[in-house]
């Protein structure tokens, strides 16, 4: 007997329903989110500090509060971290975690709170099953087991039962009991720090499972994936998992990836379905996998704001909260959690498809991003250029980043990209070719530039040595997890390490 449709109703149905009241009530929603969390932090040194017991709106709380970056916010982070309780947040926060927006040596560690945890990751987690099981009402999902990649985390500071590390660590070490029944690969696995240790682990381990469905970042669980299909001597998911029904991925943008596990998955019930979980909150799901686009989710202990990208970085940028959105606009990430983190900005851009109910596509990091010569290049540009030269041409991309050649030798500018193939085109030039006209065709900045080679040059496609990204991530300790290649820089930092690399 399949237990999904009893478990299903005993503990998804009612999320759906609460997601299905989203339409039509996000101001409501999100004015009651944000009076939650001003009314549980007005005992706290910050709520002292800004006069949380006298905001009575959202209108007070913006007076109050100015956005935040984790700069402004570090030395109060460190502090929690040092154990001192009440804070940005009432009581004492034991789990930080640790930040991979970036690959530079300098980390960020987030607070994760016990309302955290429950409030805004657990019920994530939950919304994603929910969400697929009204998607998928016929699934088998918990006929099997749920394989989870995860990262490593290590004490904090060496203060008792406190931990730092990766979120998905801290999620596996706190995850609720119940969970751990369908979930693999134990503890002691899931855990360990040295990532191609623990590759070959997983391997050993899942291979023998009834695997029905995967979480994680998409690179590395292809990584895991392959090492054990080598293990098997086999070419395809099917022969091992008969009954894979659903990959739950997140933390990088899935299209380079996407043929790639079309190779070797070819089960014809297989479905993808993107999820949006940062180290500063869980905030979006798919709901329709026709549609790429995920739904905000504005229940949970988030309260959101955005800042449009034309007005980023100047001294009094137009703050809009959810309910003044307008779709189509580039907006950077402004978010207050339960883990104390107050009008924070998150890095992230995103750009709203439709509103009511709320849903977005993520376009990429304020930082990670060309505008070199006015072109303005951003990493959703990027990605949808590279699978356009992927369709035509056949190739796969397995990893890429790209900065400006300010000048070359012959006084020219252009754009340099470093591919790593997973599938090498027939020809490098053609593909390059095919990049720069898709890119000149999603922006029309980038084509102004481009005219008549007056500004920029047509892009320079540097072919990457097998590994090469994996070891630049190695080099800096950061091989696995969450870590994630910076995609487009407006400086060579990244780039010309990763080509000393190369050479």
């Amino acid at each position: 007997m399949n237990p999904t449709p009893i478990i299903d109703r005993l503990y998804f149905a009612r999320r759906r329903r609460a997601m299905a009241n989203y339409t039509g009530h996000a101001e409501a929603l999100q004015r009651a989110v944000l009076a939650r969390l001003v009314g549980k932090s007005t005992a706290t040194e910050w709520g002292r500090n800004h006069g949380y017991d006298s905001i009575a709106g959202y209108e007070d709380y913006v007076r109050s509060v100015g956005l935040n970056t984790y700069e402004e916010l570090k030395g109060d982070i460190l502090r929690m971290r040092k154990g001192e309780p009440d804070v940005l947040w009432h009581g004492r926060v034991n789990w930080f975690a640790k930040s991979s927006g970036t690959t530079n040596d300098k980390s960020k560690f987030i607070p994760v709170s016990r309302e955290g945890l429950r409030n805004i990751h657990f019920l994530g987690g939950t919304d994603c099953v929910a969400a697929y099981l009204g998607i998928n009402p016929r699934s088998r999902l918990f006929e099997g087991k749920s394989l989870i990649l995860g990262g490593s985390h290590a004490p904090n500071f060496n203060m008792p039962h406190s931990l730092a590390g990766d979120l998905s660590a801290i999620l596996i070490e706190n995850v609720p009991s119940p969970v751990n029944l369908t979930r693999i690969p134990p503890k002691e696995i899931a855990l360990m720090a040295d990532f191609e240790e623990k590759r070959d682990r997983i391997a050993q381990y899942a291979r023998h499972r009834n695997v029905t469905n995967i979480s994680g970042v998409p690179s590395w669980m292809l990584s895991v994936l392959r090492h054990m299909l080598e293990i098997e001597g086999r070419d395809r998911l099917d022969d091992i998992w008969p009954n894979l029904e659903v990959f739950f991925h997140g933390g990088v943008a899935f299209t380079p990836y996407r043929e790639q596990y079309k190779n070797i998955i070819t089960l014809p019930g297989m479905r993808y379905m993107e999820t949006y979980n940062a180290s500063e909150g869980f905030f979006g799901i798919q709901t329709d996998l026709d549609d790429p686009a995920m739904m905000l989710m504005i229940d949970y202990d988030v309260f959101y704001e955005f800042i449009p990208m034309t007005e980023y970085g100047t001294p009094n940028p137009t703050v809009q909260p959810l309910w003044n959105v307008e779709p189509g606009v580039n907006y950077a990430v402004v978010v207050s959690t339960s883990c104390g983190l107050w009008r924070y900005i998150i890095g992230d851009t995103i750009r709203f498809t439709q509103t009511d109910p709320y849903k977005f596509v993520i376009t990429g990091r304020t930082k990670h991003f060309i505008n070199a010569f006015g072109e303005e290049l951003i990493v959703d540009n990027a990605e949808k250029g590279l699978e356009q030269a992927c369709i035509a041409t056949g190739a796969q991309v397995k990893d890429y980043t790209a900065a400006p050649i300010f000048m070359d030798s012959d006084a020219r500018c252009r754009h340099q990209w470093v591919v790593e193939f997973a599938k090498r085109p027939a020809s490098v030039g053609e593909f390059a070719t095919i990049l720069d006209r898709s890119l000149q065709a999603i922006n029309s900045d980038y084509e102004a530039k481009r005219y008549k080679d007056i500004t920029l040059q047509p892009l320079q496609l540097i072919e990457a040595r097998e590994g090469l990204f994996d070891d630049w991530l190695k080099a800096k300790g950061k091989l696995g997890g969450q870590h994630k290649i910076p995609r487009l820089s407006n400086s060579r930092e990244y780039i010309d390490e990763l080509l000393s690399m190369n050479e």
